[in-house]
């Protein structure tokens, strides 16, 4: 699904600041509760999909990149809707694994149920398939990219945002979900999930993402 892009033409970028709403692309409440703690202090106010009368078919997202599949979302969703849309994609790239688990990480283990059982299973698999790689070579980062569609399927702006670290031996920490407690921080010497919210939202992948988003759209 292709949108159209931002015209500098027709800037109308200044409707981002102040008393503006936008649906976020997800039912997941850790990403609402990241997203919306750097957004309303600049008084745009986020819903969820959990907040439409009607939830629309999500679209397939069956892109090879994270820009890819935040566009088939954010676009999506806008036209389907007739909202602002906000969309991301995220995951975690390890490099010994070729950057896998990639966009597939929220489906690695291939196991369904709900997200916690989900991200266990997810986190066994990836634990596994590293068991014998050393310590040095477990270099890793989550990735989030994320789109801004009007309903029409304009883009109105995109960005990227990255989080480094090493992947650990065992899940450590009790915060934040998905692989957050495989991610070591060397620096911090502690995993993604042992952060508070407020360090998280100010270093994390989708912090950053959220961020750039906001500096394209002042």
């Amino acid at each position: 699904m292709e949108g159209t892009r931002w015209d500098p033409k027709h800037d109308h970028r200044n409707r981002w600041r102040g008393n503006v709403n936008i649906l976020f692309a997800t039912s997941n409440p850790h990403k609402i509760e990241e997203v919306e703690a750097i957004l309303a202090p600049h008084g745009i106010t986020v819903a969820s999909l959990a907040d439409l009368e009607s939830i629309p078919p999500e679209p397939v997202e069956d892109a090879e990149t994270f820009e890819g599949n935040a566009r088939l979302k954010a676009i999506g969703y806008a036209r389907a809707t007739g909202q602002r849309c906000l969309a991301d994609d995220s995951g975690l790239e390890v490099d010994a694994l070729d950057g896998a688990p990639g966009v597939y990480s929220a489906r690695y283990s291939g196991v369904e149920g709900p997200r916690s059982v989900r991200d266990a299973a997810n986190n066994k698999r990836l634990l596994n398939e590293i068991e014998s790689i050393p310590q040095e070579r477990r270099t890793a980062r989550f990735v989030c990219a994320m789109c801004l569609a009007d309903p029409d399927g304009t883009i109105i702006a995109e960005s990227r945002g990255h989080f480094e670290g090493l992947i650990t031996t065992e899940p450590q920490g009790q915060n934040g979900f998905g692989y957050d407690p495989l991610l070591w921080l060397p620096e911090d010497r502690c995993t993604s999930a042992q952060l508070s919210p407020e360090e998280k939202n100010r270093r994390s992948h989708r912090g950053s993402a959220t961020r750039a988003l906001l500096d394209r759209l002042s």
